[in-house]
């Protein structure tokens, strides 16, 4: 793909004599994706009060969003809810691109980059259920849904007489199976259902110690052209410092294991001054199989704590331990 330039997202004057500049962000047509980019569209304009903005967001709809009756590894994993967002932000019909951090590859298409985030909400699992409290409350051979091949491991892992099942869909939906009695219970992100306004949905929240979140979950990214300045300028107070340094660990980490919607991969980085603190794990499938690591270093090394983490991990587990997640 070449990229073009276009004259909409620089300044224009409008009918009133005043100098004006047009923003369009793209983002999927959820409930949630549309929360985030409202979310980033407030703190975009308070941030450039004196630039004149005029943001305007555009759906996008992208074929993770559209079929919903596969598992993600069987249809491509996570560039379904990036790729046609990524054409229009390439060819210039969006400046700006807002997703789940937790919903990128690492790998990114050529001439764009991950440009900003906004601050962590947070990054724990979230138990919902009409009836149980959590899972040790559920009972022998309950079924709980999930599309997420780490929860999946996760819950087989404390509860192998558990019955997982895929749940697609984004969360309402999931919400509405779950209350016309599909599985006795799910598994969601707690961040998105905050900024959905459905707290009260929560029965419990999963430790993350036991139960580690996806790198990037919780956090909200903006994707840019590499190369536009002026749309960086824009977003540079916006940025939250100490979430892009967590994630730097984060996708490092999930970098160095070729992570994918195939492979139940955990990570998560926290800052406390100076320090970084990073707890990460791989999985088999059927959670029978763990190896999982602790390091703490220096907040100006978190790619590199990440790359260490990985390195760690892969070399304990063996090549074979990855056999199956090609």
């Amino acid at each position: 793909m070449t990229m073009t330039s276009h004259d909409d997202a620089s300044a224009k004057r409008t009918e009133t004599g005043n100098d004006t500049r047009r923003i369009r962000i793209g983002t999927r047509g959820s409930e949630l994706a549309l929360a985030q980019a409202e979310e980033l569209k407030r703190r975009l304009i308070e941030a450039n009060q004196d630039a004149g903005l005029d943001v305007e967001i555009k759906v996008i709809s992208t074929r993770g969003d559209r079929v919903t009756d596969r598992p993600l590894a069987e249809i491509g994993g996570k560039g379904l809810f990036t790729q046609e967002i990524e054409e229009r932000l390439v060819d210039g019909r969006i400046d700006m691109a807002v997703h789940s951090s937790k919903d990128m590859p690492t790998l990114l298409p050529e001439g764009l980059e991950l440009s900003c985030f906004l601050p962590r909400e947070s990054a724990a699992d979230a138990f919902v259920s009409p009836k149980f409290k959590n899972l040790d409350d559920l009972p022998l051979n309950a079924v709980v849904g999930s599309s997420s091949l780490r929860r999946q491991a996760l819950i087989r892992r404390l509860r192998p007489d558990l019955e997982v099942v895929t749940f697609r869909g984004n969360v309402q939906s999931r919400l509405r199976k779950l209350d016309e009695g599909e599985v006795h219970a799910t598994l969601l992100a707690h961040a998105g259902l905050n900024r959905l306004g459905l707290k009260k949905r929560v029965a419990s929240l999963l430790p993350l110690d036991l139960f580690p979140p996806a790198p990037g979950q919780g956090a909200i990214c903006v994707e840019t052209r590499t190369g536009d300045t002026a749309t960086g300028e824009l977003l540079a107070g916006v940025n939250h410092a100490d979430t892009a340094t967590a994630l730097a660990c984060e996708r490092a980490f999930l970098a160095v294991l070729d992570g994918s919607c195939r492979t139940p991969i955990a990570g998560h980085a926290r800052l406390d001054g100076e320090t970084l603190a990073f707890h990460g794990m791989i999985l088999t499938p059927d959670g029978s199989k763990v190896h999982e690591i602790r390091l703490d270093g220096q907040a100006t090394s978190a790619a590199e704590i990440g790359r260490e983490a990985a390195g760690a991990l892969r070399s304990e587990a063996g090549e074979a331990f990855f056999a199956d997640w090609a």
